[in-house]
């Protein structure tokens, strides 16, 4: 089998880049289809508009829902075929960014994609998470070429939320973890390949910036300014993330989050970087990691305020059954963990969960 290596056609980050990067867009199509929910475009959303259409592009605004589902898709789809538009311009989270992706392939028009915030690796991917009205995961959905454009402007992230910075290191800490036990079964990743030395680099170049940055980068968001540590911090959680989990593959820590998608109630007030730092966490268990190796993640999402315990997850009082729905979620056929080095069941999955819990518990 061979490895197969996947990036956006373009990365452009930095400071004001929504402002200064139009020339980007403009050599992708003059009739954009301008992707975003109310509250983003409250923010960014008006003026990006307003500043487009200064420059001479035809745009036509869609009121995202907030679900990537199959529905959204085909709504925004026909609104863009109706209005001849020419490109997709998805600004906002992963949700939006997922679906901007998935209108473009439906219209076969080329894909900007405009994240305001570093939470989600979403960005430069060939594929989309695909949920149901309901929020409940459904399918992935993959792509025959990465974005054309991934435009980061690093003033507006570092206006954004801390906690959804944190969610994107958590997100981008899975990278390396994944993708070492998908290397060591000699699996598939997410770009149909075997992983390559680059993508593999890559992710661990991932982690390595995240555990030296991290904390530094959340202090300049806190003081909603751009510096050094909060541009590599940006950069590992969208670019490197994103390149290492589809070229370097995805194991049982994403699949631990889409197991989270069985269950009910307020553990959906968590962001998917919450969720996949236990899910991270439940995959080093699972490996039986050295404690070391626990502790120095453990210690570094507390840090960062990300859940380390089931109380976090608002699941205080949660039943195996219960939790045995996550494990069997996680473990349907087709799903990432089994690109896992050893066989794992949903009961191992579920007593992991579980251990997680006790043992970060018992250093309190």
């Amino acid at each position: 089998m061979e490895k197969v290596f996947a990036s956006p056609s373009h990365y452009v980050q930095g400071k004001g880049v929504l402002k200064t990067g139009l020339s980007y867009i403009a050599k992708l199509g003059k009739k954009p289809l301008l992707l975003c929910d109310e509250l983003v475009w409250n923010i960014v959303g008006q003026e990006l508009n307003s500043d487009l259409e200064k420059s001479g592009f035809a745009v036509t605004y869609v009121p995202f829902n907030g679900e990537a589902s199959v529905q959204e898709i085909s709504r925004v789809s026909e609104i863009g075929r109706d209005n001849e538009c020419d490109v997709v311009l998805g600004l906002g989270g992963g949700k939006t960014i997922d679906a901007a992706k998935a209108i473009s392939d439906k219209l076969g028009i080329p894909v900007g994609v405009l994240p305001t915030i570093a939470s989600t690796d979403a960005p430069t991917s060939a594929l989309s998470v695909i949920y149901t009205e309901e929020g409940v995961f459904e399918q992935y959905l993959f792509y025959t070429k990465n974005p054309d454009l991934v435009l980061v402007d690093t003033n507006v992230i570092s206006k954004a939320p801390i906690r959804l910075l944190a969610s994107g290191i958590a997100d981008a800490l899975a990278t390396w973890v994944e993708g070492r036990a998908v290397i060591q079964k000699n699996g598939m990743t997410m770009a149909g390949g075997k992983p390559s030395l680059a993508a593999i680099a890559i992710a661990e170049k991932c982690e390595k910036t995240l555990f030296e940055y991290g904390l530094q980068a959340i202090e300049a968001n806190r003081a909603k300014v751009v510096t050094e540590a909060l541009e590599a911090v940006v950069e590992a959680n969208t670019l490197l993330s994103g390149i290492g989990f589809e070229s370097c593959g995805l194991a049982a820590a994403h699949a631990i989050h889409n197991g989270f998608t069985a269950l009910h109630g307020p553990i959906h007030e968590l962001t998917h970087g919450e969720k996949v730092a236990y899910g991270t966490l439940t995959q080093l268990f699972l490996e039986n990691r050295p404690k070391e190796e626990l502790d120095k993640y453990i210690d570094f999402y507390q840090a960062l305020n990300l859940p380390t315990t089931l109380a976090d997850l608002k699941l205080e009082n949660v039943t195996y059954e219960e939790l045995l729905l996550v494990g069997r979620q996680a473990t349907v056929e087709g799903e990432t963990i089994h690109q896992m080095p050893f066989t794992i069941t949903a009961e191992d999955v579920t007593n992991a969960l579980f251990a997680v819990d006790a043992y970060v518990t018992s250093r309190k």
